[in-house]
């Protein structure tokens, strides 16, 4: 028995190095197509909209229930102490450092992850990826490389714009639930941040761009064939990205803010 419990235990260890190595050499295999000509420009460009443009609408939503949100519970909790004024700083710091970039990287998981999981997994199920081999298309320079480097550079812009949005619905409900006087919440702010708080939150955000559309072209990539394959490859990327994002979250955070 003891035998078999540890026989268990050394293949789902064996079984969890196997899958880290198989997705260093992806991620590698991606990166190494970078400066590597041909460049497919169009592709890229939709991945840009696709990625940043068509996400604006669920990324503003969710900052801004959670700026209001959290403004509520920092003044709730600040009252016991008499320390109520301290909505406007705490709201900021807490999006720009933590929750703005943290939401916005779960639900790009979400949203676009899922959704090239589940494009690629398709066109691997239809052998339409055979069909780019066929042509001398590299599929990890056609449609890896585009939606990654999409995703790393667009979502800082998201991520900034959603620190600045849940920032404004922190402002929306300290004025005029709160009763906070506008000037003084957005000086109060503005003399709250520093630099290395913007900086952070931009740098995770690029970081968990890079992520989340990594997830989803691996796993996409990987995907078994027929129905079932695709749902498990698109199931298994959204997952892998959320934790994966999570732990580079603390990562980052230890690094920018262990002092």
């Amino acid at each position: 028995m003891i035998g078999a419990a540890l026989a268990s235990v050394g293949g789902a260890v064996l079984a969890l190095l196997a899958a880290l190595g198989r997705l260093t050499l992806f991620t590698g295999q991606t990166l190494s197509h970078l400066l590597r000509p041909p460049f497919y420009g169009r592709e890229f460009a939709l991945a840009l909209v696709q990625i940043g443009y068509f996400s604006l609408p669920v990324v503003g939503l969710t900052a801004l229930f959670t700026g209001g949100a959290l403004a509520l519970q920092i003044y709730a909790g600040g009252a016991r102490f008499s320390a109520e004024a301290v909505v406007p700083q705490i709201v900021a710091i807490g999006m720009v450092r933590e929750l703005g970039p943290v939401l916005v990287g779960l639900m790009i998981a979400a949203r676009v992850t899922s959704s090239i999981a589940a494009e690629i997994a398709t066109m691997k199920v239809t052998e339409q990826i055979d069909a780019l081999v066929t042509l001398s298309t590299h599929p990890m320079k056609y449609l890896t490389l585009p939606r990654v480097l999409a995703a790393t550079l667009v979502m800082p812009l998201l991520v900034g714009v959603g620190d600045v949005i849940g920032i404004f619905g922190g402002y929306l409900v300290g004025t005029e639930r709160l009763g906070f006087n506008a000037a003084a919440y957005i000086r109060n702010t503005a003399d709250f941040l520093e630099p290395l708080d913007i900086v952070s939150s931009l740098v995770k955000g690029a970081a968990f761009g890079f992520i989340a559309a990594l997830m989803g072209c691996y796993y996409g990539m990987h995907s078994n064939r027929g129905a079932m394959g695709v749902g498990r490859a698109t199931k298994s990327s959204v997952v892998a990205a959320a934790v994966l994002i999570l732990a580079a979250n603390f990562i980052l955070t230890e690094a920018f803010f262990s002092a």
